[in-house]
């Protein structure tokens, strides 16, 4: 601010410091206006003027720059000056309380409800609502459309759900010409591996790997996967086990598309002469028991509150009641020391899963008199996946639960497992699954609902060992947002959970770590329109 007194003293000018705006001009009369007078005037000016300045400042970062006049200026600092602040907030602050008042409230019967904004936006044009009305109205509104979504969610789960349990027509196609292959061509009857061969079954130098599914082309891709990852292909031995309707298609699969340098045996569960009735008394329960096999085939909607479950939980529910768990192929893993009683180590691999590195130094790990080698779950960078402990698997409510079981106890993940059989031999991990299912079987399956993990983390309990995380990476099937290049670095990926790489529901971005190892040019997989949309 600058003060410009005129040679006669008669006028005083006020302008800004960079000249470009007069903003007072006082005249003084000599005659009217003492020197005290105008002393007193300038010492008033003097004192108000830097608030003036603080104000103008103020509105110019606010874009006041952009006036070009000072009555510009005084449009935008008249209602500051004057007190006259914006009534928004107080507004706002009158709205929320109408919001509460109506927040317990029954909404009035006879209150249309708006379907979208654009009929709300209609009918406060054309009715005189009220304040309260109003807000009635949004209250309505959301929680209708909470319903609405809510009850679509319940529906996308159960027809993921239903897509999760049934086969794809491509892969029930490709099942369906393997048989019929089967029976018609010599060559896909042949015997598998080849007699000469038939010791190297049994070879203890030689690391085998079990699998157990009735999915060929999931097969496929776990034996392609591993050969061709494989640093050692020769002294690799699959055993891979089926039931008996998927038997023929399977030995047809592996006998017109050997995975050479590689041997693949494969069997049928029929084929075992160890597995009868009196081996397996619990399984033959879980097969054939109506009780239980209405709970995984029966109506999963049906007499179920889902007002009171939340949509996860209601997930977890149905991922319990696949039809799988209840399949003796899904239970064979425990009875692999009688399976194969002439071998010492071997890795077992769910059919869900792909093999990107080299599995040879497996053999060579120091289970340091352990059964099972697995992947820990309650620690790692991913808290989804890697977050669990017993009391994700268990009902603790349960009495026997509580009393021998710890919930903050670590769980491990089966689907790439080292099993030493030699030392597996040696203990009663068979007789307590048996066990421990049993006790499940009387109590309704209270103790747990999800298949196959949880009686195995009691049988196994004190006989794990853990290894690297590394190894064996989870969540493929569930975990949307999975790290890319943590995948890439893995050396086993598991596509555990609903959205399997086979099926439309699986996520597009992590199926092609497991297409790449489909072949799209075999004659079955072409003609059976494998994964086309």
């Amino acid at each position: 601010m600058q003060l410009h007194f005129s040679p006669s003293m008669r006028s005083i000018t006020i302008s800004s410091t960079n000249g470009f705006i007069d903003l007072m001009k006082i005249k003084v009369a000599a005659r009217h206006i003492s020197y005290r007078t105008l002393f007193h005037t300038i010492l008033i000016l003097a004192f108000l003027l830097p608030f003036v300045f603080i104000l103008t400042a103020l509105v110019t970062l606010e874009g006041v720059n952009k006036c070009s006049s000072f009555d510009c200026l005084g449009r935008r600092l008249g209602p500051k000056l004057l007190g006259r602040v914006d009534d928004s907030g107080r507004l706002v602050r009158d709205f929320y309380k109408i919001l509460n008042e109506v927040k317990t409230g029954e909404i009035p019967a006879d209150l249309k409800l708006p379907d979208s904004f654009e009929q709300l936006v209609v009918y406060m044009k054309d009715n005189p609502y009220d304040a309260k009305t109003f807000a009635f109205m949004l209250r309505g509104m959301m929680e209708k459309f909470e319903r609405e979504i809510r009850e679509s969610k319940f529906s996308e789960l159960m027809n993921k759900h239903f897509a999760a349990s049934s086969v794809p027509k491509g892969i029930h196609c490709m099942s369906l010409r393997l048989t019929d292959e089967y029976s018609s061509n010599a060559h896909a009857r042949k015997q598998l591996p080849p007699p000469e061969l038939l010791p190297l079954l049994s070879d203890n130098s030689h690391h085998h790997f079990i699998l157990s599914t009735d999915n060929i082309l999931a097969a496929s891709v776990v034996v392609t996967s591993t050969v061709q990852s494989s640093l050692k292909p020769k002294k690799i031995v699959f055993h891979v086990i089926t039931d008996k309707k998927t038997y023929a298609g399977m030995h047809s699969w592996f006998a017109l598309n050997p995975a050479n340098p590689a041997i693949v045996e494969v069997k049928g569960i029929h084929q075992f002469d160890w597995l009868t009735t009196e081996n397996v008394p619990v399984l033959d329960a879980l097969e054939n028991e109506s009780g239980i096999r209405n709970y995984y085939h029966g109506n999963h909607v049906a007499g179920a509150n889902l007002s009171d479950t939340s949509p996860r939980k209601f997930a977890s529910k149905l991922q319990a009641r696949s039809p799988k768990y209840i399949s003796l192929l899904n239970h064979i893993r425990i009875y692999i020391p009688e399976l194969f009683p002439n071998l010492d180590k071997v890795v077992f691999l769910d059919d869900d899963v792909v093999i990107q590195r080299d599995l040879s130094p497996l053999w060579e790990i120091d289970l340091e008199g352990k059964v099972n080698g697995a992947v820990e779950t309650c620690r790692g960078e991913d808290e989804w996946v890697m977050s669990k402990h017993f009391r994700n698997y268990f009902n603790f409510s349960h009495h026997l639960i509580a009393k021998h079981l710890d919930p903050d106890e670590c769980a491990w993940a089966y689907g790439m497992n080292i099993f030493d059989l030699r030392a597996w031999r040696k203990t009663n991990i068979r007789e307590t699954y048996h066990s421990w299912l049993r006790e499940n079987l009387k109590s309704n399956l209270t103790m747990w609902k999800l298949g196959t993990l949880p009686p195995a983390l009691i049988a196994f309990k004190g006989h794990v060992h853990p290894i690297d995380p590394s190894w064996h990476m989870l969540g493929l099937g569930y975990q949307n947002n999975t790290n890319i290049e943590s995948v890439k670095k893995a050396a086993v990926i598991h596509y555990n959970g609903q959205s399997k790489p086979w099926l439309q529901i699986g996520f597009e971005h992590l199926r092609p770590f497991w297409t790449k190892y489909v072949s799209y040019s075999n004659d079955f997989v072409k003609n059976c329109h494998i994964l086309e949309s």
